[in-house]
Formats: C-alpha cells, structure tokens, sequence
C-alpha cells in the first residue's frame, strides 16, 4: 500500500525538491501521476491557488483545490486556508498564463482521490496512523489524516481525563498519532487516548512520597481531581486555594492499583496557561482491537473495543 501522510511530510525530502525543481522530472511525475508537494503562495480572486515549482510558475485551479470543492459540498475556505502552507497535488498539464509564460496546472483534488482509494478507504477501526492537526474546535479537532483530507477528533476521545478546550493538548500543525474510531459512511473518526496508555502505564511514573506538578481539572466537596498526566487522575484533599484550571503542586501519598486511586495533597496552586507539547505514545503504529485502561484485577472495567 502506498503511503499517504498529512500535508507537509513530503515538501522537504530531498526526492521531493528534486521533482519540484525540474521541468523535466515534474514531466516524469505528471506521466507517472506521482504525489508531490510545494507551499501555497497565493489565492487570487478567482480562488486559484498559486505556486512557485523551481523556475516555473504553477496553479491549482479552485475546482481542482480539494475534494467536494466542484459539487459545492465544501466551502472554498478549505482552499484559502492552504496559502503558506504545503499542499499535495499531481502534475496535469503543462500550458502558457495569459501572458504566454509557462505555466504547470496541478490538482490536489487528484492527490487526494487517489489518498482515499488507496489508503483512506481501506483504514478499518483500530488502525494507528499518523495525522496533522488542522483545525481546533471547541467539540474537538480536524486532523489531516493524509494529502489534506480531513477526519474528526471529538474532545472526549483525546484523553482520558477531560479537558476544556483541546487547545490544551494540540496546537494547529502538530505532528500526531490517532487511532481510527470508525469509518461510517465513508467518514473516518479517530480517537487518541488509547494511544497515550494504561492506568497501570502512566501510574508507574510517579511513586508515594514525591512531590510533582499537575492541573487541577474540577473541585468538588471532598476534593480536588488533579491530572497527573493525560491519561491518569489522583484525588486532593481540599485545599482552600484550588480552583479548577489551575496548576498545582501535589505530594503523593499513596497509589491504589486495584482501585484505581492516587491519593495527593495539594502543596501549592499557581496560574496555568496552555502550553501544547508533543503527545507520549504507547502505542505509535500497527492496529489493536481492544485497548483496556483499568488494570486486571480491577472491580472496575475500563476499555475500549474496535
């Protein structure tokens, strides 16, 4: 199976920069209807995207600018957004602009016919693969899961302790790996914190008597939850300080695998502002077909089937 990554994997391998540099190689990948890559410069008036391949002028016509974009199911601000960012396309002609200067006529909506094809078509849930964040959303994000089609990412599915917003876990452009949820009706949905591991996994990172930092998540009477990490929780005492949303400082007092219980004191509180970083992985490819997050001899049954 070919390989299909997000936008912006291939714009700088060096077999890329040598198609995109020579009209005659842009000839060889326009007969072998080979994917490259170049970065937006421009959108004109008419929603053309423009481009620069080495020496040569290119353009993606605005119906060839994305899937659905002919048909009117989607809206020409996928298009726009492109400007200054990679984009996928095939070679489809070589011709003259207006002003009798060569001209490379691209098309993206190719690239990503044959992405889905190839490669998106046949994902089945469980699947690991790579994606690309692309748009944030109160509900969730939108990842590009390759050549710039697009796959939800609900809020709930990205980490096991809940967030408000998931701009506190990605940033647009980030570099992600995701689990495909399901593929109902051709529309691929992804999932993410059973990549990010087990109860059992991310509470062996931390042992009773240390002292680390973590996010106060909700307070209610007795107590505070504090995300440790995000795929694992422990409960504070109550502390006059905490809010929700706040940064603190907590000494852990015990780990209860069985019952799933970190048990913290809230040392200190500080402000807590977003700062994204590049996910811990677990699990980073092949498939998997039952993610369990609680541990074996748990009451408590935690887990996910694909």
């Amino acid at each position: 199976m070919p390989c299909f990554l997000p936008e912006g994997n291939l714009i700088n391998t060096e077999e890329n920069q040598a198609y995109i540099n020579s009209p005659e190689r842009l000839r060889e990948a326009m007969r072998s209807g080979k994917i490259l890559e170049a970065r937006a410069q421009l959108c004109d008036r008419a929603h053309n995207l423009r481009l620069t391949l080495g020496e040569l002028k290119a353009i993606i016509p605005r119906e060839e600018g994305a899937i659905g974009i002919r048909e009117g199911r989607v809206r020409d601000i996928a298009v726009i957004s492109r400007v200054n960012r990679p984009v996928c396309f095939v070679v489809t002609d070589f011709t003259l602009d207006d002003n009798g200067e060569p001209l490379v006529v691209l098309s993206r909506e190719k690239a990503q016919r044959r992405c889905r094809e190839e490669y998106i078509d046949k994902l089945i849930p469980g699947d690991v693969i790579d994606a690309c964040v692309s748009h944030i959303e109160t509900f969730g994000i939108f990842a590009d899961i390759g050549c710039g089609v697009s796959a939800l990412m609900p809020i709930d599915a990205i980490s096991v302790s809940r967030i408000e917003h998931p701009r506190e876990r990605f940033s647009v452009g980030m570099s992600i790996k995701a689990v495909v949820k399901s593929t109902e009706s051709g529309r691929i949905s992804l999932s993410h914190k059973e990549l990010l591991g087990t109860w059992e996994e991310n509470a062996a990172r931390f042992s009773p008597g240390e002292t680390v930092t973590g996010i106060i998540r909700s307070v209610e009477s007795y107590g505070a939850f504090v995300e440790l990490a995000p795929n694992l929780a422990g409960l504070a005492e109550t502390h006059p300080d905490a809010a929700k949303g706040m940064r603190a400082s907590v000494y852990i007092k015990s780990v209860i695998p069985r019952k799933m219980k970190i048990k913290l004191i809230i040392i200190d509180t500080f402000g807590y502002s977003y700062s994204p970083q590049a996910p811990d992985y677990y699990i980073t490819e092949g498939h998997i077909d039952r993610f369990l997050y609680s541990p074996q001899d748990s009451p408590k049954l935690v887990e996910t089937y694909f």
